[in-house]
């Protein structure tokens, strides 16, 4: 019978952190980037969990507690952000956000 261990869920974090890695060097475009930094902070969560279900601690969770705050906070943060460079542009490249100096 096949089991899953720790290590297909490390092999699993990492290939979705290196997915979302790409997309966040290749993409001008802001949404696709702020979900690309969405991945790969899933991708630590995803880490965290499975050492803290390894090593039998609550440790893991807890920092994914943290860090899905974090993440909430960026994307409302994020999202303002994006909405003003859309009522001033039609588009929502990286290079407008220098457009919206002083």
């Amino acid at each position: 019978m096949f089991t899953l261990t720790e290590t297909w869920y490390l092999v699993l974090a990492a290939l979705i952190f290196s997915i979302g890695a790409v997309g966040l060097l290749v993409r001008r475009n802001v949404l696709v980037m702020f979900m690309c930094v969405e991945l790969m902070l899933n991708a630590v969560n995803l880490t965290f969990v499975s050492f803290s279900t390894a090593l039998d601690d609550l440790g893991g969770q807890t920092a994914v507690f943290f860090v899905l705050v974090v993440a909430a906070a960026e994307v409302v943060v994020g999202l303002g952000i994006i909405v003003a460079i859309m009522r001033r542009r039609q588009s929502a490249d990286v290079d407008d956000i220098s457009l919206m100096r002083g």
